[in-house]
């Protein structure tokens, strides 16, 4: 049986639409570890307007995994995107960082390839379990 090209486009025009509504809660700017952790009640604010609120023990968690610098470098939350399709997700990040504090959480080293971090169920269960607030999750449609 020939694909059917206009139902796939339907759904993927129905993706789309339901992916924006599932992604409303994502920050509309992520803020440094080293602002946050200097606020009384730290949190962004998101497309959606309402706040992302973070737990302070996470803050200081990753605090103690960094330098001074690099808590003045590290943006968050950490955005871990997950395609629809995949039996993994990935880490979007600006680089050592993020990888110094993944790779600490999971206990292995991560790869770095086209500007992500390929992460797997399992790590990303390890990584949601320490850093929960402090992490969120942005769906795409791979498939499109």
């Amino acid at each position: 049986m020939p694909p059917d090209s206009a139902y796939e486009r339907v759904l993927q025009t129905c993706l789309k639409g339901e992916l924006k509504v599932v992604n409303s809660g994502l920050p509309k700017r992520r803020k440094l570890l080293s602002t946050l952790l200097g606020e009384k009640y730290p949190y962004v604010e998101c497309n959606d307007g309402t706040p992302y609120l973070f737990k302070r023990k996470e803050l200081i968690c990753l605090a103690g995994m960094l330098s001074t610098d690099e808590q003045e470098s590290l943006l968050l939350p950490i955005i871990i995107e997950v395609e629809t399709n995949q039996p993994q997700a990935a880490a979007i990040c600006g680089g050592n960082i993020e990888e110094k504090v993944l790779s600490k959480i999971i206990g292995m080293t991560l790869t770095y390839r086209d500007g992500k971090f390929r992460l797997y169920l399992p790590q990303l269960a390890l990584i949601r379990k320490e850093l929960k607030t402090t992490t969120q999750y942005v769906f795409s449609p791979s498939v499109l």
